[in-house]
């Protein structure tokens, strides 16, 4: 054993004359275990809760969004699903139709975002089968003929929220859409185009941004609506590897060219992540205060430590310890603190994530948020970050009275009281 960690040890061992210098080293152990334990479960949290989000938005939405610039509808639109889905990495694309609009049931009147899908590629890029609480996923209805030429009125899906609001709640209500587009014909008298459906469905992503706003209608439906022939605003892919999806998006842009570009998840929604992530890294530094404050009882008892021990120092450089050593000695100790406090704090900060993550101890109202109990998601990297950060600080604590014990002139540590 080294010479140094030999004596480092052996002070951490010794019984001191002051029993308050034991006390302060037990707080700045204490602490470093809180503050670390402390920061690996808030760090756990928000980056479950960011992948419970991003989960959530990824099943309502899709992986890659492909349109032309400012929305602008497009035909010929199936040589471009076909070359997006001939991409490397993608298992699924379908085309969409997205407008907006006004939602009419009874009295209640609503603004909306309708959206044209095909159902038949919708399974494959979007969680909307899995989505629905009420009523079927389709489009087509079966009551009595009721609708121009004798047929039965088209179905409609709605957002859980949406439904709410318009009292249509029940399968086979009837609602109206109503069109920015103007009728064609209408001249100066022009009316917004309305059209009616049943509803077929609601669904609920556990989002209120969707279930608020989102009504959906078939494809054809929506062309016919607002008067776009054979054209749609774009396609929804879907990769098979999450990780991959930069790498998809730039091969799509390079195959379709200007005007077509090519969006990852992310990029829509770039400002949410962005300021959790933010957040996240407020979190971390206001956390570390906590382990601040351990490392300033670090140099509190490594400070007095020297003070009681300084005959003893002047005794091992008298004898041919070299300064770098004794500071080594001291520096040792705060590591030693430091390195303990760590590891405990990781070990009940696991233990504890665990536990909620296997009991969800920690429950949520499921009716006001998206979950039923705190999301924790652990990972290596917070371990490993949230370790360096901890010894690093104890380390540098441990500088001042290191120093301080290395300066000390043997002659006259010796003779001190």
């Amino acid at each position: 054993m080294p010479f140094e960690l030999y004596v480092a040890l052996k002070y951490l061992r010794a019984k001191r004359r002051t029993g308050f210098i034991n006390l302060i080293s037990y707080i700045s152990v204490g602490g470093v275990v809180i503050g670390v334990a402390a920061l690996i479960c808030v760090l756990a949290i928000m980056n479950g809760f960011k992948t419970v989000v991003r989960s959530k938005i990824i099943g309502a939405d899709a992986h890659i969004r492909v349109n032309q610039f400012s929305n602008v509808p497009f035909d010929n639109f199936q040589e471009v699903l076909k070359i997006t889905q001939n991409t490397q990495n993608i298992t699924g694309a379908s085309p969409f139709i997205l407008e907006k609009g006004l939602i009419q049931h009874a009295k209640n009147t609503e603004g909306c975002v309708i959206r044209g899908t095909d159902l038949e590629t919708i399974t494959g890029i979007s969680d909307l089968p899995k989505n629905i609480v009420y009523g079927k996923l389709t489009f087509e209805m079966t009551p009595p003929p009721e609708g121009k030429n004798g047929q039965p009125l088209p179905g409609i899906i709605l957002g859980e929220s949406l439904a709410d609001k318009l009292g249509a709640m029940e399968v086979g209500d009837k609602i109206t859409l109503f069109s920015p587009n103007l009728d064609e014909g209408g001249g100066f008298m022009a009316q917004p185009k309305a059209k009616q459906f049943r509803v077929s469905g609601i669904f609920s992503t556990g989002l209120y941004e969707y279930d608020d706003v989102f009504a959906y209608i078939s494809l054809k439906d929506a062309q016919t609506f607002f008067q776009l022939t054979d054209q749609i605003h774009g396609i929804d892919v879907k990769v098979f590897n999450l990780d991959k999806v930069n790498e998809a998006a730039l091969e799509i842009n390079s195959q379709l060219g200007y005007p077509f570009r090519a969006k990852t998840w992310y990029d829509n929604h770039r400002n949410l992540f962005a300021w959790m992530e933010i957040e996240e890294m407020g979190m971390f530094a206001i956390l570390s205060l906590i382990i601040l404050v351990a490392a300033f009882n670090i140099i509190s008892s490594l400070t007095m430590v020297v003070l009681e021990k300084t005959r003893e120092i002047g005794i091992l450089k008298s004898m041919g310890a070299f300064s770098n050593q004794i500071r080594n000695i001291f520096v040792l100790q705060g590591l030693i603190i430091g390195t303990s406090g760590t590891f405990v704090g990781s070990v009940l900060g696991f233990v504890l994530c665990w536990l909620q993550k296997t009991y969800e101890l920690i429950s949520l109202p499921g009716d006001v948020y998206i979950i039923y109990a705190v999301p924790v998601e652990m990972e290596i990297s917070h371990f490993v970050f949230v370790g360096i950060t901890s010894v690093l600080l104890c380390y540098l604590a441990s500088i001042y009275p290191a120093s301080k014990a290395a300066g000390l002139i043997p002659v006259e540590a010796i003779n001190y009281n």
